[in-house]
């Protein structure tokens, strides 16, 4: 069943006009429900099936005529959305729910109407009342917890603020966000929302992203740093270069990126779609053939009628047609609110198949900062300073991990950077220039390998440090040695995915010593060390020779290759690249617990699928046969409003069942 064909029931959509549109339907399908409700008491009332059975009698002449204007109002009124959606159905030929609600109140309309004008046998008014009623009431909860479903994602539109301080030439004016372009500057003050997507131009604060990556812990962003637009700020005040226009905000792209994937269909819903499908032909079959069983077996009209409507309204596929759609709305914008933000659907369901998973090193289980631990000089003349002072005149250019440690390190020690000639850069080995007329390396342990330079007495590489030599003049005159913390979470991380039974190897272009010595000091199950970007794409292929589903994480931009090789690519830390990635799913923080998280609610998101489907269909086989009267020699009969009862409670059921979905932190 496809849910964009259905009138009744709109996608789950982001634009605030699908908002405006569904409040309205809601609001729609309240009032007929209200009026539908206020005529049903005088058609019960006047019902003669509903007097003898509480052995009262009210006949007058023409209470029969009054009965049936009532019914009429109720019929036209009330069923309008059914019927339309009948009609809807029809013209494109994909008979459905509306059909089979459309079909059965028109059957029992008919047939009461011609026992007011003379056919024998006992009207359907109040059924047809009471079943009208507890469609329209079906509905209407079912809207809201569609609506409900959506607001998670409403809530992340609403987190952009409307205006914004546009500071000009020392002067702040108030604009709207949206007129906001690239390189405005913008002050922030505090307890605000930040406006724009950009960079701190002055001031410095803490700021709250918790909306927007699921970490709750306020974040310290000095100048320099990226701010993202929806973020609420602390209690300093600072000033932001916008980086670009709202429109391609990063809050924007995922709420663009929610709203496809809701709306983008998963194995799942197909098969659902599949299911519904069936069980309309099974309805409008066993409906018919159950009429002609009681009317040919000897049973009155009245009887057949009451048993075919009641099939058919019991076998609505209404239950069907939400179970996966409702979980899928829910579970999309749980995650973006959780920083986990998923592109493909079926990456994010097949996530519950995963039994390995790839991380790379830096960033994701380690901080990705390189601090200096020690700075060695070999020659008594030359200060530990001075060597710093050198390799920084080299790494001012580069935008490598080492290079930002020992810069950051020039920095703490207040040393003026000199600048350096002739820079040349040794693939994968290291850095030379030029520094006041002496030629200065900085250079890997393997680059001295290669050059056949004995590594200095005294030295003990160790396992958890990145070691770097620098050479002056071709002597080789100190080292430092650089060391990544692991990240306080990746151990219990790596712990959850052991108690799943999913594997976890470290895949790194750093050396055998640091790469083992993490993955020892977090017990994961494997590593692959000194990988260059491009044999990362072999490894994992490797992996899914033995028969491995794997996911693989990393940063988005050098790794696309061994991304789109996984069979489940995860994007770490690259907030804002969301559009330019090759992953299926996109974790906002760098945090190894956000892959555990994502894991765990895909296999949530799965179990509650299957929970609302076996619901939905489960349900159908037992209150099918009921309606029949297969137990009619036992007493045992559902009325028609009864099977309207056990259908709505089946719906509600499954869409209550879809708003109790959580994302595991």
């Amino acid at each position: 069943m496809d849910h964009s064909k259905m009138n009744h029931m709109p996608s789950p959509t982001v634009g605030m006009q699908g908002h405006d549109h569904h409040a309205m339907m809601i609001a729609d399908f309240k009032k007929r429900f209200y009026v539908v409700l206020v005529l049903t008491i005088p058609i019960m009332l006047l019902s003669t099936m509903i007097q003898q059975f509480m052995g009262i009698s009210w006949q007058f002449s023409g209470s029969s005529y009054i009965l049936l204007s009532l019914s009429t109002i109720v019929f036209i009124y009330g069923g309008w959305p059914f019927l339309t959606g009948l009609v809807d159905e029809m013209r494109t030929k994909n008979p459905g729910m509306m059909f089979l609600i459309g079909f059965a109140i028109t059957v029992a309309y008919s047939y009461s109407v011609a026992i007011v004008f003379g056919l024998k046998g006992m009207d359907f008014f109040w059924e047809l009342a009471t079943l009208i009623l507890i469609m329209l009431l079906g509905h209407w909860i079912e809207m809201k917890s569609v609506a409900g479903a959506s607001r998670e994602l409403e809530l992340l539109v609403q987190l952009m603020p409307d205006d914004a301080h546009l500071v000009v030439s020392d002067k702040v004016q108030d604009v709207k966000t949206a007129t906001l372009n690239a390189n405005d500057v913008v002050l922030i003050k505090p307890g605000e929302k930040v406006a724009a997507d950009g960079i701190i131009a002055d001031g410095e604060s803490y700021l709250n992203e918790s909306m927007l990556t699921g970490e709750s812990k306020p974040v310290k962003k000095v100048k320099g740093d990226k701010v993202i637009a929806g973020s609420i700020n602390g209690s300093g005040s600072f000033k932001v270069t916008v980086s670009h226009a709202a429109k391609d905000s990063y809050l924007s792209q995922v709420v663009k990126l929610v709203d496809d994937a809701q709306k983008s269909k998963s194995k799942t819903q197909l098969l659902a779609d599949k299911a519904a499908k069936w069980l309309t032909i099974i309805a409008l079959v066993t409906g018919i053939a159950t009429f002609l069983y009681w009317y040919l077996t000897g049973q009155s009209l009245a009887f057949a009628m009451e048993r075919m409507v009641t099939v058919i309204v019991i076998c609505c596929p209404h239950a069907l047609g939400l179970a996966v759609p409702l979980v899928v709305a829910k579970s999309t914008a749980l995650s973006a609110k959780n920083g986990l933000l998923i592109k493909n659907r079926n990456a994010f369901e097949n996530s519950r198949k995963i039994t390995t998973v790839v991380f790379d090193k830096t960033g994701t289980l380690t901080v990705g900062k390189f601090e200096v631990s020690k700075i060695i000089s070999l020659n008594k003349d030359l200060p530990e300073k001075e060597i710093v002072r050198l390799s920084a005149a080299l790494e001012q250019n580069s935008e490598h991990p080492i290079a930002t440690g020992i810069l950051q390190k020039v920095k703490d020690l207040c040393i003026t950077i000199p600048s350096a000639d002739n820079f040349k850069a040794i693939t994968g080995q290291g850095v030379e220039a030029t520094v006041e007329g002496k030629k200065i390396l900085v250079v890997s342990p393997g680059h001295l390998k290669m050059n056949n330079v004995a590594l200095p007495d005294g030295y003990k590489s160790n396992d958890t440090e990145t070691v770097v030599f620098v050479m002056i003049n071709n002597e080789l005159a100190g080292y430092i040695a650089l060391s990544d913390e692991i990240r306080p979470e990746s151990a219990g991380a790596i712990n959850t995915l052991k108690k799943e039974n999913i594997k976890s190897i470290l895949l790194t272009g750093d050396n055998i010593k640091v790469a083992a010595s993490v993955s020892k000091t977090l017990g994961m199950d494997s590593f692959i060390a000194e990988v260059l970007p491009h044999q990362k794409l072999e490894k994992i292929k490797e992996l899914q020779h033995r028969g491995e589903f794997v996911a693989m994480t990393g940063d988005g931009v050098n790794d696309a290759p061994a991304l789109a090789q996984a069979d489940i690519g995860i994007a770490v830390g690259s907030g804002s690249d969301i559009a330019a990635e090759t992953a299926g799913i996109v974790l906002v923080n760098s945090n190894p617990k956000d892959i555990v998280s994502l894991i765990l609610f895909g296999k949530a998101t799965y179990r509650k699928m299957v929970q609302n489907l076996v619901w939905a269909t489960g349900y159908n086989v037992v209150a099918l046969p009921l309606a029949a009267g297969v137990l009619y020699n036992q007493g045992i009969l559902l009325s028609p409003a009864a099977g309207a009862v056990l259908m709505t409670v089946s719906t509600v059921v499954v869409a209550i069942n879809a708003s109790m979905l959580k994302v595991k932190t």
